[in-house]
């Protein structure tokens, strides 16, 4: 029943409209299957069944035979551009130049856009020979599109400026005065630092936020992003990825080497000197700022507008491109997290710790690769270890320190001064330092007692107070030792006194003071007015031991009031 309506009603519509009147018709039946949005062979048995409810309909082969030859001059015109432009490249990479031939490149595209779209909306029989026709071209055009996206890549590399990012980066330099930082030669054993770097320490540095520059130029961007596309549909994303990320690995070790990072294995870095590591160490911690807020932020932007058509793509792209990089800095660090400790290497530590954790968040939210996140989450920790056992090691350095050559003149000892430099420049470390020793737990620094035997409120104050506290007590335990090495009593006060006055003036004239506090200074003002006080009373004992208790003539000698 309903097919007879159908019938007829096709046939209603068409009286006596003639010729007109059945194209109307067909073109409607075919716009209907059309929308349908199903395979062309489907669309073509459709039309076939309509065809037989009415003889109107029953050229509807002719119609699709008309379109397979359609298809068949597409796929034809199609195949010229892509095989012309394909032998003509075999002896020089890169002839279609889509910078000096970009018409020509719209051609070869929209050529491979047209078999593209023809693959998609055929359904052929395996051993079709228009199948094979268009895959092969496929082939070719894919062969040739690889070819082009690596000059494209090569080509449009920009050369890192690094002076131009060095010219961004605000140094912060810490110093101390000429005549306070010599070292003396018996004082050798707290490392081998010459008197220029114990001088003069260089606190890392910081970027700039907006700090962005061109790693590819901006006009191939688009260029780049047209043949992904292309590659991506055709299923040769794979490919693709490789060639982008080997060309961009490369450029990126290019660009360590110009920020001065070496390829060295770990047993190359515990090696090197410490004058030459140290250098090495600075450079460490620019190239991985640079490297992660500039180089490889500016690799991410890359990726997702090249590889916008897949989110796969994207990932393992910016991925691969990033880990060689990234691995290289990860296994410095590491080799000087694990090598051995001395007092020197302690600010480059916590500079190399302070810059990995600035960029940790960055780095964690573009690489989506969990090896490399852990292994740079383990290479901070390590780093954070390595600069608690090096401020142990100065700790126990200062209390083992056994020169035995007393000062002339009860002049400053070099520890002191050394020591007093050195906890100036940890002020700048002090939150980082909080931080690390924050659950620390030392009997002997809440044994600390002051002058009435009261012991001190710790628990209240900062770990890094806590620590220098204990560190410079060490220090006076180690000063009042080595006053012994003098005969003269009196000399030994002297001694005391230039040392103890030394420290408080570095205290007074620092940052130190906020964080020793105001009580500090005042407890050894008082304790260097003792030391003078016994100083007088040495000094004056010799003198009054040669008098006799009843004085001359008979009349007692008073020591001063003052005594």
């Amino acid at each position: 029943m309903a097919t007879t309506t159908t019938t007829s009603s096709l046939t209603d519509g068409g009286g006596g409209a003639g010729g007109g009147a059945d194209d109307r018709v067909m073109a409607t039946a075919q716009q209907i299957v059309n929308s349908l949005n199903t395979s062309k062979n489907v669309r073509e048995d459709m039309l076939l069944i309509l065809s037989s409810f009415d003889n109107r309909l029953s050229n509807i082969s002719d119609l699709i035979k008309t379109d397979s030859n359609s298809q068949s001059l597409i796929l034809e015109a199609a195949e010229k551009i892509i095989l012309r432009s394909d032998s003509g490249i075999s002896c020089t990479v890169g002839a279609l130049s889509w910078d000096e031939s970009p018409e020509e490149a719209r051609d070869y595209l929209s050529a491979v856009d047209e078999i593209l779209d023809m693959l998609d909306n055929l359904s052929l029989r395996p051993d079709s020979e228009v199948l094979d026709r268009a895959e092969t071209a496929v082939q070719v055009a894919m062969s040739r599109l690889e070819d082009e996206f690596r000059h494209i890549l090569i080509r449009n590399t920009v050369p890192l400026d690094a002076e131009r990012l060095y010219g961004s980066i605000r140094r912060i330099s810490l110093s101390f005065a000429a005549n306070e930082g010599e070292i003396d030669e018996e004082f050798e054993s707290f490392g081998e630092v010459e008197t220029e770097s114990v001088c003069y320490h260089e606190r890392g540095a910081s970027l700039g936020d907006d700090l962005c520059v061109d790693l590819i130029h901006a006009e191939a961007v688009m260029d780049l992003k047209e043949i992904a596309d292309r590659m991506i549909r055709s299923g040769y994303e794979k490919e693709c990825v490789q060639v982008y990320s080997s060309v961009r690995r490369d450029a990126l070790d290019e660009c360590l080497g110009i920020l001065g990072v070496e390829k060295l294995s770990i047993e190359e870095v515990q090696k090197i000197e410490w004058k030459s590591l140290d250098e090495k160490m600075k450079k460490w911690v620019r190239a991985i700022k640079i490297g992660v807020k500039v180089l490889l932020s500016g690799e991410r932007r890359l990726c997702d507008v090249i590889f916008s058509g897949s989110d796969s793509a994207r990932e393992v792209c910016f991925n691969e491109t990033a880990k060689g990089c990234l691995m290289q800095m990860l296994n410095f660090a590491e080799a000087v997290s694990i090598g051995r400790r001395s007092s020197e290497k302690l600010f480059r530590i916590l500079d190399m710790y302070d810059a990995l954790s600035v960029v940790f968040p960055d780095l964690e939210a573009m690489v989506t690769d969990d090896f490399v996140c852990g292994e740079a989450k383990g290479v901070l920790a390590g780093l954070g270890f390595a600069a608690k056992g090096t401020f142990m090691e100065f700790e126990n350095a200062v209390k083992s320190e056994t020169s035995r050559k007393p000062m002339s003149g009860g002049e400053i000892h070099p520890l002191t001064r050394y020591v007093m430099n050195y906890v100036k420049l940890l002020v700048d470390y002090s939150d980082t330092l909080n931080s690390l020793l924050e659950n620390d737990d030392d009997d002997e620094l809440n044994g600390l007692q002051n002058d009435d035997g009261e012991r001190l409120q710790l628990e209240s104050m900062a770990p890094i107070t806590r620590r220098l506290l204990a560190l410079l007590s060490t220090l006076e335990s180690n000063l009042e030792e080595k006053s012994r090495l003098y005969e003269d009593g009196a000399m030994q006060y002297i001694f005391l006194m230039n040392n103890i006055l030394y420290m408080v003036q570095k205290v007074k004239d620092s940052e130190l003071i906020k964080i020793l506090g105001d009580q500090w200074v005042r407890k050894h003002r008082g304790q260097i007015r003792q030391y003078a006080t016994a100083y007088l009373r040495a000094a004056w004992s010799k003198a009054l031991a040669c008098l006799k208790d009843e004085g001359i003539g008979g009349v007692q000698i008073m020591p001063p009031k003052w005594l």
